[in-house]
């Protein structure tokens, strides 16, 4: 099994530590540093998944890249050396390649889900059955489990730094970050989706559904010169922690999908009767490097490209 690193201590003040990320502050930029922390349900588990970092961080670089003429982005470079400009103290090196340096931005607190497919989870299948909809927006009846939907829908949520998000509905959307941020999160998630998911079906793999985030392009005191601050795409794009990934020629409606991302993480952890509540019990080895080869081969089949490495 690859080396795992699932928590960094630099010598640099610390932004926020999410479930899987350690942000750095560099002043007017950000270093994120995508560990090989995995979370399932909302806790984050004692082990880590190799190369999980380096996927995450490269796959979300590929996606910026792409899709950066639709949507602005907050992307600048991926850390590729042991010295970045700016910066006094030397990184280590096992930071190359699973490291980013990325224009600071305010984020907006709302998760911003993206569904092209029917995978609703317990509580959104408990909706749709009673009113028909999904965090307010009307689906069609009669859905089966992995259907694709007629028309791709933005079902955002509450943004929990810890426990679990919570469906809301758009008008609770506007009510969180405004009216003009609010329509431009919603358009932009679904441009960037349609065209992952379109770039991703030409290569054998569904994208069935995913999440954003979105910030202002200015730290926080400052404006925009001009006008108002830019709602840009956060955080990371289109990964196998982000969004489900179903291998196209397996696809099959009416039953859970194989997947390339962390629904096998998932599955397993039901399977040994889990009750997800902290603390989650240790991966077994065979699961946590199963689980980092579904990363590799989705990253390998999307993008063409080899990791790299430190």
């Amino acid at each position: 099994m690859n080396t795992v690193l699932t928590e960094t201590t630099l010598d640099l003040p610390l932004y926020a530590r999410g479930k899987v990320r350690d942000i750095y502050d560099l002043g007017d930029r950000l270093l994120i540093v995508a560990t090989d922390r995995i979370s399932a349900f909302d806790v984050v588990l004692p082990t880590g998944i190799p190369d999980k970092g380096l996927v995450l961080t490269q796959l979300s670089a590929f996606w910026f890249e792409k899709t950066g003429d639709i949507v602005p982005n907050h992307f600048l470079r991926i850390v590729d050396d042991t010295h970045v400009e700016g910066v006094d103290t030397e990184l280590p090196r096992d930071l190359i390649g699973r490291a980013m340096l990325v224009h600071k931005a305010r984020r907006l607190d709302v998760e911003c889900i993206v569904r092209g497919y029917a995978v609703l989870g317990s509580a959104g299948w408990a909706e749709y059955h009673e009113t028909g909809t999904i965090s307010g927006v009307k689906l069609p009846g009669g859905l089966k489990e992995a259907q694709e939907l007629f028309e791709t829908i933005f079902t955002p949520t509450t943004k929990a730094d810890e426990g679990h998000d919570e469906n809301i509905t758009f008008e609770q959307t506007e009510a969180l970050v405004g009216e003009q941020a609010a329509n431009a999160i919603a358009l932009r998630s679904l441009a960037i989706y349609r065209f992952g998911r379109d770039y991703a079906r030409e290569r054998g793999i569904i994208i069935a559904d995913t999440k954003f985030e979105f910030g202002l392009l200015r730290a926080e005191g400052e404006s925009a010169p001009g006008g108002d601050d830019e709602v840009t795409l956060i955080d990371e794009c289109l990964t196998p922690d982000s969004s489900r990934f179903w291998p196209a020629d397996q696809y099959k409606i009416g039953r859970p999908q194989p997947s390339f991302d962390k629904q096998y993480v998932r599955d397993y952890l039901t399977e040994v009767g889990w009750d997800r509540k902290p603390p989650a019990p240790e991966l077994p080895a065979d699961v946590a490097a199963r689980t980092g080869e579904k990363y590799r081969e989705a990253f390998h089949q999307l993008t063409g490209r080899e990791l790299i490495r430190p």
